[in-house]
């Protein structure tokens, strides 16, 4: 078996709650930002998945220090890095907030969990106009994805028109955001069932030190691939990683030992199918 095509790696350097007492290299100001994504880069990135942070060091959402730090990564790497922001919660944010910040940013991508953007039926009220607005801006969507069962009622919100894409590009989480938490490459299993919907662009996350492993797979199946300090620390031998491009540089090197190739952004870009 081998990877049918070039595989998108986007690296999360952040995260909204790990700090430097969690391991000194994680990014926090733009300048290291920068600094980081263009080493992943070199080891195989074409994508960062951004989060900024206040000077204490909290998660924060913000159009300023988006932009601030937008402007560093653009100039290490010019447009050769798909910047993908963040509009996670993490328990501090409202959805009207956390969407008239993409609204203020206006980026080339922005990841959405559909658990905070529409929880329920009720909220689905708001979210629709915003999906049109992510269209009519060009911003490219990634929902995410932490539950087979959401990926069902994604499918159902694409078919009433809630959702105003027929393909959108998702994120399947393998495990959650919990202390000790280990992700395995069984747990990606339900989410491609054959009784599940299937999305044409697709990418996989998962957590410790089994990472590689569980994206490996998420590469030899067709998705693409996300790593980096956010979730997880470890290279697969279990050391500590010293930067998170030695994440990238192992899913990298597993991706070419499996017969595929890295994407470039140019072919990221390319890839996504927003009809």
């Amino acid at each position: 078996m081998s990877v049918p095509g070039p595989t998108a790696i986007a690296v999360t350097p952040t995260g909204g709650r790990r700090t430097k007492v969690g391991h000194p290299a994680i990014p926090l100001t733009p300048a290291e930002h920068a600094y980081a994504v263009a080493t992943c880069l070199e080891a195989g990135a074409c994508m960062v998945h951004l989060h900024v942070r206040r000077a204490d060091g909290r998660h924060l959402l913000d159009p300023d220090a988006y932009a601030d730090a937008t402007s560093a990564i653009r100039a290490a790497t010019r447009d050769a890095v798909v910047v993908q922001i963040t509009s996670e919660a993490l328990g501090l944010y409202a959805p009207d907030e956390q969407m008239a910040v993409v609204r203020a940013v206006r980026p080339e991508a922005v990841s959405r969990a559909l658990r905070e953007l529409a929880p329920d039926a009720a909220s689905e009220k708001a979210f629709g106009p915003f999906r049109e607005w992510l269209r009519r801006e060009s911003v490219v969507p990634r929902i995410i994805l932490y539950a087979p069962d959401e990926a069902v009622r994604l499918a159902a919100l694409q078919a009433s028109g809630v959702v105003p894409f027929d393909a959108v590009p998702v994120l399947y989480v393998l495990g959650r955001y919990t202390v000790g938490q280990t992700s395995t490459p069984s747990d990606l299993l339900p989410f491609l069932a054959p009784t599940q919907p299937s999305a044409s662009h697709w990418m996989a996350c998962a957590f410790g030190r089994h990472e590689n492993a569980c994206v490996t797979v998420a590469a030899l199946l067709g998705g693409h691939l996300r790593v980096g300090f956010e979730n997880n620390l470890l290279n697969p031998d279990g050391t500590t990683a010293r930067a998170n491009a030695e994440l990238v540089a192992s899913a990298a090197a597993t991706v070419t030992a499996s017969g595929g190739r890295p994407a470039s952004a140019a072919q990221l870009r390319s890839g996504w199918d927003l009809r």
